[in-house]
C-alpha cells in the first residue's frame, strides 16, 4: 500500500548546511503524506540523527577531489559511476516522483541517475553563491530553488526565491519575543559553524573582556569552540569572572537563540536563516575561505535590512569587535529594531514553498 504513495528522494550532503534544509523538508513532505528516502553517501548518513524515523536512508558510494592523495582522486570517477548506476538501479525498482538535490558531492549519484532517466529533479541551494555540485546540475533539471536571494546563476537559468527550510525546532521559535538589552543578565550566543572556528575563539573572549565592567556583569556568553581551543577558552573568561558556558557542540541552539540578546556567528545559510526565523540582532564574521566567498553574500541581505552587523575577517579584532557588540547592547531600541528588521526578511515557510515546488513538479509536469 506504501508504494503507491508519491516517493521523494532528497539527496544532500554530510554537512549541517546541506542536511538541515533537507530535514526540513522531509518533515514537511511526509505530513503531506509522501514517502520520503535520503540519498547520501557513509560520511553524510553519520548526521542524520534528527531526520524522522518515517526517511528511508539510502547509502550511496560517492567521492569528491577535494579530499586524498594520488590514490584516492584516482578512486573519485569510479566511485561516483559506480553510485549513479546503482541510483538507477534503485530507481528503476522504486520510481521517485520528484528528486531534489540540496549539494555537496554525495548528492551526485541520485541527481545524475534522475537526469538519465529523465525523471523530475530540482535543486536546493541555500548559499547565495552556487556550490560546485549545484552549478554542474543547474541547466540539468526542472527547477532551481534558492534559500539566499539573489543568488549568482549560470545565464539562461531562473532561480525560485522559497528562502531556506528551517528545522521545526527553529520553527518552533518564530518570532519569539525579543527583550532588548538592559541592566539585568543578557546572553550571547557564538556560533561558529557546526565544527566551531578558531577566530572566534581567538578574538571574542578578548572582544568581551574589554567592555565596560556593568555591561560585562550583566553577560552570559554560550560560544561553540573546537576541542582543542575548549580549554583555554572556559580559563580565560573563567579567570575574569565572566559567565560562560563553552562547548563543542551547542545541541539547542534554537531555544539559546530565542533567549539571546545577541547573537555573533559566521553566516553559514543555515545560521543565516535561523537568525532571520527567530528574528535576532547579528554580527556576521563571514569565512573568508568560504568558496567564492558565499558567506558574505549569505549575509548582505540581512545586512542591507539593517538587522545585522558584518565584520569582514580582514578587519576582524577585538576592539572592532567589542565596538560593534557596544553598539547592539548598549542601544536597546536599536537592538529591538534589528531584531524586527530581521523577522520581517524571515521566509519561515521556506520548507512549504519548497514543497510546493516539489508536488508541482510531480503533478503538473508536462
Amino acid at each position: 500500500m506504501t508504494h503507491k504513495l508519491p516517493l521523494l528522494v532528497i539527496a544532500a550532503g554530510g554537512t549541517g548546511g546541506h542536511m538541515f534544509p533537507a530535514q526540513a523538508l522531509a518533515e514537511v513532505m511526509l505530513a503531506r503524506g509522501w514517502r520520503v528516502k535520503l540519498s547520501t553517501d557513509a560520511r553524510g548518513a553519520r548526521y542524520t540523527g534528527a531526520f524522522p524515523e518515517a526517511v528511508e536512508i539510502e547509502v550511496m558510494p560517492s567521492a569528491t577531489f577535494a579530499r586524498g592523495g594520488l590514490a584516492a582522486k584516482a578512486m573519485v570517477l569510479p566511485r561516483i559511476i559506480g553510485g549513479v548506476f546503482k541510483a538507477m538501479s534503485k530507481f528503476l525498482r522504486d520510481k521517485p516522483s520528484v528528486v531534489v538535490g540540496f549539494g555537496g558531492y554525495p548528492a551526485i549519484p541520485a541527481v545524475a541517475a534522475a537526469t538519465l532517466l529523465k525523471l523530475p529533479r530540482m535543486i536546493h541551494e541555500q548559499n547565495g553563491v552556487l556550490g560546485r555540485v549545484n552549478e554542474v546540475f543547474a541547466k540539468r533539471v526542472d527547477k532551481v530553488a534558492c534559500g539566499t536571494w539573489p543568488t549568482a546563476l549560470p545565464e539562461g537559468v531562473e532561480g525560485v526565491y522559497t528562502g531556506n527550510p528551517v528545522r521545526a525546532a527553529v520553527l518552533e521559535k518564530h518570532g519569539a519575543p525579543y527583550i532588548p538589552p538592559g541592566d539585568y543578565p543578557m546572553e550571547i550566543l557564538v556560533m561558529g559553524g557546526s565544527q566551531g572556528a578558531r577566530i572566534l575563539s581567538d578574538v571574542v573572549p578578548e572582544a568581551i573582556a574589554r567592555l565596560s565592567a556593568p555591561l560585562r556583569a550583566n553577560l552570559r556568553i554560550s560560544q561553540q569552540a573546537r576541542a582543542e581551543d575548549l580549554d583555554r577558552v572556559v580559563e580565560f573568561y573563567h579567570a575574569r569572572g565572566i559567565q560562560a558556558d563553552v562547548q563543542t557542540f551547542i545541541h539547542d541552539v534554537p531555544k539559546r537563540m530565542s533567549e539571546s540578546q545577541l547573537v555573533i556567528t559566521r553566516s553559514g545559510a543555515s545560521s543565516v536563516a535561523d537568525v532571520s526565523v527567530i528574528g535576532r540582532p547579528a554580527i556576521f564574521i563571514p569565512y573568508a575561505a568560504a568558496t567564492a566567498d558565499h558567506q558574505t553574500a549569505n549575509a548582505r541581505g540581512l545586512v542591507e535590512a539593517n538587522a545585522a552587523i558584518m565584520i569582514p575577517e580582514s578587519q576582524l579584532t577585538p576592539e572592532s569587535l567589542t565596538e560593534q557588540i557596544e553598539n547592539v547592547l548598549a542601544h536597546p531600541q536599536g537592538a529591538l529594531m534589528m531584531a524586527n528588521a530581521a523577522l520581517s526578511v524571515a521566509k519561515p515557510q521556506a520548507a512549504e514553498e519548497l514543497a510546493a515546488l516539489v508536488e508541482d513538479l510531480a503533478f503538473n509536469k508536462a
